[in-house]
């Protein structure tokens, strides 16, 4: 019987949502609920199985990781691509990686909530109504106010669609954003980065992280920002400098930010984004729905099938 793990299961749902049983008479699988911080227990907990599907970056999986699973067959992760992954490490030793579809909708869902959140300042109102006051923040208006996206694929493009429901003025840049492109969208395109972040009051970023990205918001970019403006970052966390963004945001120099991803997940306890009032975050749940969970698991079975008899699979 082959064995499967299935990791950072963090809501213990993973087995809930797909026909697992159909691979029953030849796989037997088992989640692993928490997270596993340290690489020797890591290493001892998965060290046996032949499967392992991964969520996503929860986990990463170097060169020298991949080294010490000599019984690692099959690597499936939830989306069609996994930065965390050393695939040319994981081919190298005749281990197959393959992914799963994943649906934009849930990301962009999740950024308007933290905008809407931000602007109406729906933590600290709920906790004030909760120890009995009220009315004690104003909010700030979103349809006259200015959107700023960062980057208008998939996920970019449909924020800024409901950006214009809202009566906002739409404002798109990246590296290659033609005025073109951002028209379709109803977007206007910024001159430039610098002058794209001087007029948002909601500054949202959608990027794939990479070398051209990492850092593309830093002090200076955070600088030109208005002192009421909110960035949200529901991407990378890497797309951010890290120390920038939480002097910007000690030092009152921006309004608060809104924020899904963080350099070290989970978020350690002692981190100052748990602290600062004027951020809103939340633990990277920007694509967990259940549909896209729904989504992610039956199509890992059906990765796994289909490597068990041969048949083409959705490789990485």
């Amino acid at each position: 019987m082959t064995t499967c793990l299935i990791l950072d299961d963090y809501q213990d749902a993973a087995l809930g949502f797909a026909d697992w049983g159909r691979l029953s008479d030849r796989v037997a699988v088992s989640s692993i609920t928490d997270y596993i911080p340290a690489r020797e227990d890591l290493v001892a907990r998965i060290a046996g199985a032949e499967i392992l599907v991964i969520m996503r970056e929860r986990t990463p999986f170097p060169a020298d990781l991949l080294a010490r699973l000599p019984n690692l067959k099959l690597l499936v992760t939830s989306g069609p691509r996994n930065a965390a992954i050393d695939v040319a490490a994981a081919r190298a030793r005749g281990v197959t990686v393959c992914g799963t579809e994943s649906s934009p909708t849930p990301p962009v869902e999740l950024t308007w909530a933290l905008i809407l959140g931000l602007a109406r300042h729906l933590p600290t109102e709920t906790a004030n109504l909760r120890g009995g006051l009220w009315q004690t923040t104003i909010g700030t208006d979103l349809a006259g106010a200015t959107l700023g996206v960062m980057g208008l694929g998939k996920i970019g493009a449909r924020v800024a669609r409901v950006g214009r429901a809202f009566g906002m003025e739409v404002q798109a840049w990246s590296q290659n954003l033609t005025a073109e492109r951002a028209a379709e969208e109803g977007a206007s395109l910024a001159p430039s980065k610098e002058a794209l972040c001087e007029a948002a009051d909601f500054l949202t970023l959608h990027l794939v992280l990479g070398d051209r990205t990492r850092g593309i918001v830093g002090q200076a970019e955070l600088s030109r920002m208005k002192p009421g403006a909110f960035l949200i970052n529901t991407s990378r966390a890497g797309l951010v400098d890290q120390a920038a963004l939480l002097s910007a945001l000690s030092e009152g120099r921006i309004a608060g930010a809104g924020l899904d991803v963080f350099e070290t997940e989970p978020l350690p306890a002692d981190s100052p984004f748990r602290r600062l009032p004027n951020v809103l975050a939340m633990p990277h749940l920007g694509y967990v729905s259940q549909a896209n969970y729904r989504r992610f698991f039956t199509q890992a079975v059906e990765d796994i099938q289909a490597w068990l008899d041969g048949a083409p699979i959705r490789q990485l």
